[in-house]
């Protein structure tokens, strides 16, 4: 009786432990974690509080749709650019703004092929603008 109630009991702690595990790691997004954007990522690197989360989707037949949600950030701008990670590129689409902290795929969108192909090799991300960065603030790739 005593061996069962410790065996309960360990499978009690083993699955506590499990549980905050994966709390813990819930709650610790990388800031290059696909889909984040951070000032990090930007060329070069901007120290800022913004941040964002994109939810844009590429399909098979090129449409783009989605957005981009933001925090800490009054931005003036978003786009789509061509890019690898840590290179500036050229503005491909221009997001619109939906309210103050969300930013927009215009609607019928879709990429070239020459910008299919770029999405496809990681090299289109997502860039966020504010009066204080022009350039760009907060960035991301967007993943295949």
């Amino acid at each position: 009786m005593f061996t069962l109630i410790l065996r309960r009991i360990q499978a009690l702690f083993v699955s506590s432990v499990a549980v905050a595990g994966l709390a813990v790691s819930s709650a610790t997004i990388a800031a290059d974690a696909p889909g984040v954007l951070s000032g990090a990522q930007e060329a070069p690197p901007v120290t800022t509080k913004a941040s964002g989360r994109l939810d844009i989707v590429v399909a098979a037949d090129k449409s783009v749709t989605g957005g981009v949600d933001v925090k800490d950030i009054d931005s003036t701008a978003a786009h789509i650019h061509l890019g690898r990670p840590g290179v500036s590129g050229q503005a491909v689409v221009t997001l619109e703004k939906a309210t103050p902290t969300r930013w927009v795929v215009p609607a019928n969108t879709h990429l070239t092929d020459e910008q299919f192909r770029a999405y496809k090799a990681d090299e289109l991300y997502v860039n966020v603008h504010s009066a204080a960065h022009a350039a760009g603030e907060i960035r991301a790739q967007l993943k295949p």
